[in-house]
């Protein structure tokens, strides 16, 4: 098999599509589980805001677990963006498409507000 189709196929396999229209993405089972695991936590935590705040819990107690939310949000970005970095971004360098730079700048300042 030649390079070139190997490296396309391999791309589809790993990254499906992130540059183009369907803009897509392909993470192995074992980072889906975790993401989702993760995003599961963070809606109980939520819920369990909502219910404080319902139960009139002092203001200080439910900031501390917006905080801990925040913080446990950030963790699923910083994940997102290892494995954005280390398949699609490196992929799309590799085809020549050096806009995914200002892409992936943008979308960095909107993780660090």
């Amino acid at each position: 098999m030649n390079k070139k189709i190997e490296d396309s196929e391999q791309h589809e396999a790993h990254c499906n599509h992130c540059g183009d229209d369907h803009r897509k993405s392909h993470h192995s089972d074992k980072t889906k589980s975790n993401l989702i695991n993760r995003l599961n936590r963070i809606e109980g935590q939520i819920r369990g805001v909502k219910g404080l705040i319902e139960k009139d819990t002092y203001c200080d107690d439910v900031l501390n677990q917006i905080s801990s939310i925040q913080s446990a949000l950030n963790g699923v970005g910083k994940l997102l963006l290892e494995h954005h970095m280390k398949s699609c971004i490196i992929e799309r360098i590799q085809e020549g498409d050096s806009e995914v730079i200002n892409e992936l700048l943008t979308t960095m300042q909107k993780l660090m507000k």
